[in-house]
C-alpha cells in the first residue's frame, strides 16, 4: 500500500503574517488584562515610559499598518491620536479594535500594495521609509512583542503574575 504525500499550501505574505499576527495579540492581550489602572502612572526608572504609557503605546502601534496603508507616507506631525486610556478596560478596547483593524488590514492588502513603499515624517523630516510588509513585521509585530517582554518585566516588579507566552513562566504552565 502506497500513501499520496501532497507538499503543503504556500501561505502568501500576508497569510503567513495574519497567523503569527493572531498568535502575538491574543498572548500580548493576556499582559495588558493584568495590568492595575491604579499603577498606570507607575515606572521602574525615571528613564522609562510609565506602565500606563507603555500600554497605551502597546495599544496604539498595533493599528500602523492600517496607517500605512492610507498614502505613500504618513505626517506624524499632522497626526490626531486619541488621548492615552485612564484605565485597563479602555487599553483592552483599543488594543481590540485595532487588532481587529490590523487582521482587516492584512486580508485586504493586495501583493503589490503589500511591496510598495510608506515612509513615515515628522514635517519635512523622514524618520523611516520601508515597504509595507516590513511596516507589519517590524513595526507592528517586531516592535509589540518587544514591548511586550518589556511590560512582562514591569508586571514582575509589580508582583503581578506573569503569565506563560512561550512556554511556561514562574507563574503559570504553558497555554495549550
Amino acid at each position: 500500500m502506497s500513501e499520496t504525500t501532497t507538499a503543503p499550501s504556500r501561505l502568501t505574505p500576508q497569510a503567513a503574517l495574519a497567523q503569527e499576527a493572531q498568535r502575538e495579540l491574543a498572548l500580548t492581550r493576556r499582559l495588558l488584562e493584568r495590568i492595575p489602572t491604579d499603577k498606570f502612572d507607575w515606572q521602574p526608572h525615571p528613564k522609562s515610559m510609565k506602565l500606563g504609557t507603555l500600554a497605551s503605546h502597546m495599544a496604539n502601534l498595533v493599528s500602523f499598518l492600517q496607517i500605512s496603508l492610507q498614502g505613500a507616507e504618513t505626517d506624524m506631525a499632522a497626526g490626531h491620536f486619541p488621548p492615552s486610556p485612564t484605565h485597563t478596560d479602555e487599553v483592552l478596547r483599543r488594543f481590540d479594535l485595532n487588532g481587529e483593524t490590523l487582521r482587516q488590514a492584512l486580508a485586504d492588502v493586495d501583493d503589490a500594495t503589500f511591496w510598495e513603499m510608506w515612509s513615515m515624517r515628522r514635517g519635512e523630516q523622514t524618520i523611516m521609509a520601508m515597504p509595507r510588509i516590513m511596516v507589519a513585521r517590524v513595526m507592528v509585530l517586531n516592535h509589540l512583542i518587544h514591548h511586550r517582554g518589556q511590560l512582562s518585566v514591569y508586571l514582575r516588579l509589580l508582583d503581578i503574575p506573569v503569565p506563560a507566552i512561550y512556554g511556561g513562566s514562574a507563574d503559570e504552565a504553558p497555554q495549550r
